[in-house]
C-alpha cells in the first residue's frame, strides 16, 4: 500500500515540475520537486518492516485515545506505540492544523503580500541584482494570482511536515543505537510525530487567535507564516542588533520545553535499553542540532528574514 502511494505521489510531482517547467501551471516547479521528494522516500521507507508485537503485548490504542491522551499522559502512549507504532492519526491531526493555518494566513494576508516578502528581503540582500528585481516581482505577483497555488500551497506545508518529521525520525533512531538503546524506524517515527503533536496544535490554535486579533499590517509574510506564538526568550532581543540572540532565544521557551520533555519520554518509552538519561541526551542533541543550524541560516547568512 506504502509503495503504490509513493508512487503515485512521486509521478504527480513529476507531472507538477514538467508543467511549472513549460509555464502551464505557475509555480508548479516548487510543490512538485518536494512531491516527488516525498514520494520517492516513502516508497523506500516502505522495505522497512514494522516490529511484530510480542504475544503478550497490549492491545493497540484507539486512535483518538493515543492523540488526546499524548497531551497530558504520554508515557502509556508511548508504551503501547512501542509494541504498535502506528503514526498516521497524529500525523493527519498535524496536517490538519497546519492546513487550516495555512489557508486562514493567506487569506488575512493575501497572497500577493505573502509572495513579495522574501523577494524583497532577497533584494534587500543582494541576492538579486537591482537590474532584475522588477522581473522577479512580477514573476512572484504571476504566481501568487494561480489558483494552482491555493492548493498546492497547504499540500507544500503538510509535505514538508511529513519530510521534516521522517528526517528527525532518521536522526532519534542513529542516535538512539550510539547510545545503546534499541529502536526501530517505526518507533523512532512515533516518537517524532507524537513528541510534535501536542506542540503543533496549541501553536496553530493560539496563532489563528492572534491572526485575527492583530492587524494585518502587525503581522511579517515572512514570521508569521510557521507561528505567530513568541512564548520564548526571543521576546527581550532586536532582531536587527541582536540576530543570535534572538535566533537563541526563540529555542529556549515554554513550547520547546514542552516538546522536550515530550521527546525524552517517548524514546525513554517507545525505545528499548534507553535510560532517562540518554533519552534526555538525545532529546538536547537534537534541541542543539536545530539551534546551531538556525543560527548559521537564519542569523549568520540570511538575517534579514528574521528582522
Amino acid at each position: 500500500m506504502r509503495r503504490s502511494v509513493g508512487v503515485i505521489i512521486f509521478v504527480i510531482g513529476i507531472i507538477l515540475v514538467a508543467l511549472g517547467i513549460t509555464k502551464v501551471a505557475v509555480g508548479a516547479v516548487q510543490p512538485g520537486a518536494l512531491g516527488a521528494l516525498l514520494g520517492a522516500v516513502i516508497f523506500g521507507l516502505s522495505f522497512i518492516k514494522r516490529p511484530e508485537p510480542a504475544a503478550d503485548a497490549p492491545p493497540p490504542m484507539e486512535p483518538a485515545q493515543r492523540v488526546t491522551r499524548v497531551f497530558y499522559e504520554p508515557a502509556p502512549v508511548f508504551e503501547n506505540l512501542r509494541f504498535h507504532p502506528r503514526w498516521l492519526a497524529a500525523y493527519l491531526v498535524i496536517a490538519v492544523c497546519a492546513a487550516i493555518y495555512h489557508v486562514a494566513f493567506v487569506q488575512r494576508l493575501t497572497p500577493e503580500v505573502i509572495a513579495l516578502a522574501p523577494i524583497e528581503k532577497t533584494i534587500e540582500s543582494g541576492w538579486i541584482p537591482p537590474d532584475r528585481a522588477d522581473a522577479v516581482r512580477d514573476q512572484a505577483r504571476e504566481a501568487a494570482r494561480s489558483p494552482l497555488l491555493r492548493v498546492t500551497g497547504p499540500l507544500t506545508d503538510v509535505g514538508g511536515i511529513l519530510l521534516f518529521e521522517l528526517f528527525l525520525a532518521a536522526i532519534l533512531l542513529v542516535l538512539a543505537l550510539v547510545f545503546g538503546g534499541r529502536l526501530n524506524y517505526w518507533q523512532a517515527l512515533c516518537v517524532a510525530i507524537y513528541s510534535s503533536l501536542p506542540v503543533v496544535v496549541i501553536d496553530k490554535l493560539l496563532s489563528i487567535v492572534l491572526l485575527y486579533l492583530k492587524s494585518p499590517d502587525d503581522i511579517s509574510p515572512l514570521k508569521g507564516q510557521a507561528s505567530l506564538v513568541q512564548a520564548d526568550l526571543g521576546i527581550l532581543f532586536s532582531p536587527t542588533e541582536h540576530p543570535f540572540l534572538y535566533v537563541a532565544g526563540g529555542f529556549l521557551g515554554l513550547l520547546s520545553i514542552y516538546r522536550l520533555w515530550l521527546e525524552a519520554t517517548g524514546l525513554r518509552h517507545c525505545g528499548e535499553k534507553l535510560s532517562s538519561a540518554s533519552a534526555w541526551t538525545i532529546a538536547l542533541i537534537v534541541w542543539g542540532i536545530g539551534l546551531v543550524l538556525s543560527l548559521i541560516f537564519f542569523a549568520a547568512l540570511f538575517p534579514s528574514f528574521i528582522t
